[in-house]
């Protein structure tokens, strides 16, 4: 139990720092819980949760027809297991131990699967944006961007000149462990539009939230 909770908080805090919006759950039945409340589009799932066993969990997530992408980490490497994995209705499988910097890549890739196809590179005007590389730039200059910067200016320039309210961006871009009430998407916002310089590219939508391009 101790070891899966050690994992849970390796792997939370290490796809935070990779400014990704992290939910956790450290059984099954809490699990299944938030499942319910919340839309994921990809859910890292230990096979051996405790409570309700993963692969019942897994069995569910594809009943619900979320679609949420389930990547299932198991202790059992062998081909017979990935194969029982992936016909419960797992789209991915990593055995442990596992290098950080593939499980991080196997979430990027389903997480893109689970979204609407979007081109390979997001742009509006000079402003550009390559998910796939990590690169951002502005009239051909490169920006240099905290990972949360990037997320941020990545889920803009995806909704294609939709307004985007806070309380989106703290749901997609941050997660449940933010206050609600934090001021942290108004000041991320600020030091973006001052990496980004001028003319402005993020616009305020009064009572409404923010906007890559005018109207």
């Amino acid at each position: 139990m101790e070891d899966h909770r050690t994992l849970n908080a390796l792997v939370t805090a290490g796809l935070r720092r990779e400014a990704m919006a992290v939910d956790t759950a450290l059984d099954g039945h809490a699990a299944l819980e938030q499942l319910s409340a919340t839309r994921y589009d990809v859910v890292v799932l230990d096979r051996d949760l405790p409570g309700v066993h993963g692969d019942d969990v897994c069995r569910r997530i594809v009943a619900g027809g979320t679609g949420a992408r389930v990547l299932m980490l198991t202790a059992a490497g062998t081909v017979r297991d990935r194969v029982e994995g992936l016909g419960l209705g797992a789209d991915d499988y990593l055995p442990k131990p596992f290098d950080f910097a593939e499980l991080v890549a196997r979430v990027r890739a389903l997480g893109r699967r689970s979204a609407p196809a979007l081109p390979p590179v997001l742009d509006n005007g000079d402003l550009t944006v390559d998910p796939n590389l990590r690169v951002a730039s502005r009239a051909g200059r490169r920006l240099d961007l905290s990972p949360k910067e990037f997320a941020v200016l990545e889920y803009l320039l995806a909704a294609a000149g939709r307004v985007v309210s806070t309380e989106e961006l703290l749901e997609r871009v941050w997660d449940d462990a933010t206050d609600p009430f934090t001021t942290t998407v108004k000041t991320t916002i600020g030091r973006l539009r001052a990496k980004l310089g001028r003319p402005p590219a993020i616009h305020t939508v009064r009572e409404g939230g923010y906007r890559i391009g005018e109207p």
